[in-house]
Parts: C-alpha cells; structure tokens; sequence
C-alpha cells in the first residue's frame, strides 16, 4: 500500500468520487502561514485565500475531514493557531487577521464571539489520530476559553447571553433573543466534550466538574426552552419568553444529546417535513414556514450552509438515525454536484474563480429548493466562492462517515461500517495511525463480499440493514467475508 497518499473511496456513482479527489487537489492551494511577528508565523494551516482571515468556524470545521488526509495535511494546525492567540483573561476571538495577528471585529459582535466548538473538534480528532498527548496540552486553553466565557457571557439565571451573530448566522430574524438556544447547546456540548477528556486523561476533577455544568445547563434549556404544543425549543428574551423563530441552530441541541427520545423524535420531524426543514436540499437555515423564509436563501433566512447541515447529520446519529442522515448526506452532495457548473456568480466578461480550472465552483451557503448558490441582498460577494472550509465536510467527512457508512476510533481500535443498503463501495489506503486498511464490497459468485487488508490487528463491526450485526477481530493481512454468512 502507498502511504503517501490520500485514501481512496469506492462508490457506484463515479461523480462523488470525483468531487472527493478534487477536494483533495483544491486543498493543497489552501495553505498560509501568519504574518512576520505573529504567534503563529511558524505555522502551516489551512484557510480560504479569499478571505485572509484565521477562522474559528473554518478550523474547526475543516478538521473534522482534514483528518482523513492520511497525515499529508495538519487537521489541528489551525487550532493550533488560534491557541496560541489566547488571551491571558481565555478570550479566544472568533476571527482574526492573518498579516497581523489582530482580532476582526464586527459591530454587531464586539467581542467577537463564536459557538465554542474547540472541545467537539479535539474530541473528534483525539478518535482520528489517538494522540492522548494532544488533549494534555489543550486542555488547559479549552478549560481557559470555558471560564471566560461563563465569567462575561453566564447570566444569573445559568443560561448564557449573547449577540445572534455569535450563533455565525448574523442576520438570522432572531432581533429580541438574548439567550440564544444554539450558543447554549453549544456550551453545554462544551462542557460535556471537556468532561470526557477529562475521564480521557483519568483527571476526576475535570470530569465531574464539567459533567455537572452539562447537566445543569441541559436542566435549564430542557426547563425554559422547551415549548410542548410546537415540539420545538425557542430562544428566549431578555424576559426569558420564547421567541419563536424556528432556526437550524435549535439542532445543535442533538450533537449536545440535550433532548429525550420523545423530544428528539418530534425535532427529527420538523427534519423531515417539507414545510419546515425538510426542503429538497437539506437543511434550510429558517424553518419553511416562518415568514422570513427566503427560498432563495438571503443570507441566513434559508440558505442551506454545509456545516449546519453537517452539525445535523452527525446529531441525528446520536440518536441513531443513521439512515435518515445517510438519506440527507446523499441528497446535499447532488446539490453541490448540479450546483458546481451554474457559473451565475462570475461577473459578465470574467472567469469564475477558482484556483485549478475555472469551471466547477462550490460554494460557502446553496438554495435550499433547487440548484445553485444562495443569494443575500445587498451582499453582492456572498456566498464565498469555492469555500472549502465547509465543502470539504459534504465530500470528504460525510462521504466516509455517512453515505459509505465508516466509523473510526483508534484509541478503541475500531471501525465500524453501517451499511443501509448493500452496494459496491469502500475505501482503500486509509491510514488508522501506523495501520493502513482497505474496506470494500462487491458481489461475486457467491453473493455480496467484504474485502479487507490491514497491517495489524484491529476490530470490526459490520451492521447490514439493521438486520445483522457482528463485531470480529481483523487479523493482519488479506481476508474477505460473505455477509450471508454473517
């Protein structure tokens, strides 16, 4: 096997593999490093070249499918970057220059607040590349960022009070929330993902401490968000009413595992119900049928963002909606396929831009009823153009987690593969640390066969329809099995 080189995925429609190695190809022209006297000077990360900016959204979303580049690209540079921007107080800000270092405020957020995602991108990537070290280093700036954020944002009442555009969707119709539903799914997920570090590093402490914060913040959002007759939960005022404006942030709540069974049944109905989430492309930002909704997306009234649709995918897989989520990974991927040749965005007389070919485009936020970019009056340069950050999520993170169907853990040594339907699919090369594995289908003779390589040991669990599930050790080597046989 090669090991310098990206893994390969097999599936029977050739246009997601293709759209899979492009991203790889688009990636490598996405590298910078900080200006001359920043802290960050000596690092490689991976931005948008369009926008000069260090990100938190773009970071800690492109890890999650940086980390299946085989170690050709860092996943954790980037962090590694905004880390090392930590102010002596925690701040972590949610943008900044990458000449100068310095933080990029908007007057509609003057502290430059984002959703506090550090704890569920260095869990993911502590079950990608196994390296215990790393959470022993980032724990005290995750455990930093948390208190600064529960000393100037935690109101009297345990929920956390913040700007909308703190939710990174600014001009969402959310005008009178002060305590945002999504921020305060977000913190709780904070806390919960830092607890389980803490149980990672045996550190008691840690782990029933934040164990406690989530637990006492889910209480509250379950307690005062909640709102039974609508089967929803609402932001809420400065005078803790509801505001009822149904927005995609409210699914962060699933990542957070915040809601019950019961509850997360009816949030997964609104999923699919064409008249709230359930558009032909999945997910608009603002239900259907608020009156804001714009089936041309205006900015964040219906745009379909592919990280939000990530972020709901993989809470739907919390509650073990895997094929649900499968359907709407596939569903999301055609749009960005049929959207990537309608050129609408180039100026008259100009190539569209693009750092390889000038043709196939994708882009930062689509329509959510039929192919193309997104619009937003009187914001003539957005959707970002060939935006990566996100994309990459659609072709690479769900591709292999999702519509193949993979699930990795190296601290577990596992991998297991749920397969909805059987199909000719799999990935090749794939490196589990020092450990390169080969997965794949086919069907011969003697019916549908799983064809696996590995350089050692690791364990593996196949679940076929919901209908047969095993759990075997993968020896080194060649080995095939007949899923009849399972």
């Amino acid at each position: 096997m090669n090991k310098k080189d990206f893994p390969r995925v097999h599936f029977y429609d050739q246009d997601f593999v293709e759209i899979y190695d492009r991203t790889w190809a688009w990636v490598a022209d996405c590298w910078t490093t900080g200006g001359p006297g920043t802290s960050f000077e000596k690092i490689k990360f991976f931005y948008y070249p369009q926008k000069p900016a260090l990100d938190v959204l773009e970071q800690v979303f492109s890890s999650f499918f940086m980390v299946y580049s085989n170690r050709i690209f860092s996943a954790s540079n980037g962090l590694d970057a905004l880390y090392s921007l930590q102010e002596p107080n925690g701040a972590i800000r949610a943008a900044y220059d990458i000449q100068t270092g310095q933080p990029i405020l908007q007057l509609n957020n003057p502290e430059g607040l984002i959703l506090p995602l550090f704890g569920w991108a260095e869990y993911n990537l502590y079950h990608k590349t196994a390296n215990k070290k790393r959470i022993k280093d980032v724990m005290p700036v995750l455990i930093k960022h948390y208190k600064w954020l529960e000393a100037n944002f935690k109101q009297a009442n345990g929920l956390y009070a913040t700007p909308v555009a703190a939710s990174g969707m600014e001009n969402s119709p959310r005008e009178n929330a002060r305590y945002l539903v999504d921020f305060n799914a977000v913190m709780a997920m904070n806390a919960l993902y830092i607890s389980a570090m803490g149980d990672i590093l045996n550190d008691k402490e840690i782990s029933f401490q934040y164990k406690r914060d989530y637990f006492s913040l889910k209480t509250r959002i379950n307690g005062k968000m909640w709102d039974a007759d609508k089967g929803f939960y609402f932001d809420l005022d400065e005078n803790e009413n509801q505001v009822r404006v149904k927005t995609i942030g409210t699914y962060w709540l699933l990542l957070a595992e915040i809601p019950n069974e019961e509850r997360a049944e009816k949030l997964v109905q609104k999923l699919r119900d064409p008249q709230c989430f359930g558009t032909e492309n999945p997910f608009p930002t603002l239900s259907v049928d608020s009156p804001e909704y714009d089936k041309t997306g205006n900015g964040y009234r219906g745009s379909v963002v592919p990280a939000f649709t990530f972020m709901v995918i993989k809470g739907l897989e919390k509650y073990n909606f895997y094929e649900f989520a499968r359907d709407c990974a596939i569903r999301h991927l055609y749009f960005v396929l049929d959207s990537m040749h309608v050129n609408e965005g180039a100026p008259e007389g100009e190539e569209a831009p693009h750092p390889k070919d000038h043709k196939p485009i994708v882009w930062s936020a689509y329509q959510p009823q039929q192919e193309g970019k997104a619009h937003w009056e009187g914001h003539p340069d957005w959707p970002l153009p060939h935006y990566l950050p996100y994309c990459g999520l659609t072709s690479v993170a769900l591709m292999i987690e999702n519509i193949i169907g993979l699930y990795i853990s190296l601290p577990r040594k596992t991998v297991d593969w749920i397969i909805p339907n059987l199909e000719i699919m799999g990935i090749e090369n794939l490196s589990l640390k020092r450990n390169m594995v080969t997965i794949l289908s086919s069907k011969s003779g003697r019916g549908w066969e799983i064809h696996m390589e590995s350089e050692k040991l690791y364990y593996f669990t196949i679940n076929v329809l919901n209908k047969k599930k095993k759990t075997l050790p993968i020896p080194s080597g060649k080995c095939s099995m007949l899923i009849d046989k399972i």
